[in-house]
């Protein structure tokens, strides 16, 4: 028997498993397998941090994480900017929020991206001078004044993180020391220049590490800023929250975080500044549900067989940057609380060895038409996913809401 991660506290404890008021067999009624995400839990979840952070500091979705558009469309308002890294999610974003509160960031921007980015009026986080002179060039030929911001490579990274994202050579952003000589030529050269992006890495559950990358990023600001000799309008600190996955894991300490943010940003009066946060908002908000097709019995083991996998699911199964393989959290749904009566292994429908979402774990028995939860699915699942390998049907998506009576 192998553990498995923390069930998030909205369905922990619950003995029959239960979204917006409806069972999780009532929803799977529609078909599965199905990707269902809790709008109520989200919205807590950004009540949350809109409680923990201090008010000056402005909140943006990073729509990579999941770009489902009604799920898009519920977060867009609840937060004060979308981060975007395609001409695709741009597109997205453009229907659900303001250019002016949309930034475009992602190294190997095409210049047909660069056009739609500045002719929208979004911001563009410059991630190489090549880019920055490219953008320049396509502002000059559009007639517009291109808003640019410059995404700076840091020389630290966030410890305890999933994917460190600085402190070493990088394909993302521009190394520190060249940043000011940067920001001089965009401003000389008539851009509106917007600030800073600096991204040390994701993933992280290490509270402390978190505060101490996030003070590390201010000075970082500070100082570039004093030798480009001027303020920047934002300062994108990025993100880096994680979630808890796996056994063992633990949530990030959001008011410890917060309060020590605030006084980080008190060093740098005058500044304003933003975290981007896409996991953290959504993560612990989606549930896989598959259903049980198939028991099988091989030499000792028993196999659950289900109408979902790798396909759709790839992080589950540990084929999505996870070095040794562990369980996300997983449930039967409609017997939450009850104890465990045999170890299985939940697998899919795909002619591969690695289309395991759960691995030898302990749980109540399921039968064949049983529907099992895969927790933690709110975040770099459906989008994330070889959809098109051996040429399934689609996943079906589900924004959950109660509702209005």
């Amino acid at each position: 028997m192998k553990p498995v991660g923390p069930i998030p506290p909205a369905y922990a404890g619950q003995a029959v498993l239960s979204v917006a008021g409806r069972s999780a067999k009532a929803w799977a009624e529609q078909g599965t397998p199905l990707y269902l995400y809790d709008l109520g839990a989200i919205t807590r979840r950004i009540g949350d941090l809109r409680a923990s952070i201090p008010e000056q500091i402005g909140l943006h979705y990073a729509v990579k994480a999941n770009p489902y558009e009604p799920l898009v469309a519920a977060v867009a308002p609840l937060v004060d900017g979308l981060d975007v890294a395609s001409a695709g999610e741009l597109s997205l974003a453009l229907r659900h929020k303001p250019a002016e509160a949309i930034s475009f960031a992602g190294p190997g921007k095409r210049d047909f991206e660069l056009e739609a980015a500045i002719g929208a009026g979004a911001t563009l986080n410059l991630e190489s001078e090549g880019e920055a002179e490219r953008a320049l060039a396509v502002g000059a030929r559009l007639g517009i004044t291109p808003k640019l911001a410059v995404r700076v490579n840091p020389d630290f990274e966030l410890r305890g993180s999933g994917m460190r994202m600085g402190g070493r050579a990088s394909p993302f952003g521009i190394d520190a020391a060249r940043v000011p000589a940067l920001v001089k030529r965009l401003i000389a050269a008539g851009a509106d220049w917007r600030g800073f992006h600096i991204f040390a890495g994701s993933q992280s559950l290490d509270t402390a590490a978190i505060i101490e990358t996030q003070a590390a990023t201010v000075a970082l600001a500070r100082r570039l800023s004093e030798e480009a000799g001027v303020m920047p309008p934002l300062v994108n600190l990025g993100g880096g929250f994680g979630i808890p996955y796996f056994a063992g894991d633990t949530p990030v300490d959001l008011p410890a975080v917060g309060a020590a943010l605030g006084q980080a940003v008190a060093a740098f009066p005058g500044a304003q500044f933003a975290i981007e946060l896409g996991r953290c908002l959504v993560g612990e908000a989606g549930i896989y549900l598959t259903r049980v097709i198939d028991r099988k019995e091989s030499q000792g083991e028993t196999f659950l067989v289900v109408d979902g996998g790798l396909h759709q699911h790839l992080a589950a199964t540990g084929n999505f940057g996870m070095v040794v393989r562990r369980n996300y959290p997983v449930a039967v749904a409609h017997r939450m609380g009850d104890a465990p009566e045999e170890t299985v292994s939940v697998v899919g429908p795909l002619c591969t060895p690695l289309d395991r979402l759960a691995d030898k774990v302990a749980l109540p028995r399921a039968e064949v038409g049983d529907v099992i939860a895969i927790f933690a699915s709110g975040a770099y699942g459906a989008s994330a996913s070889p959809a098109a390998f051996l040429g399934h049907a689609p996943v079906r998506e589900v924004l959950a809401a109660i509702p209005h009576t």
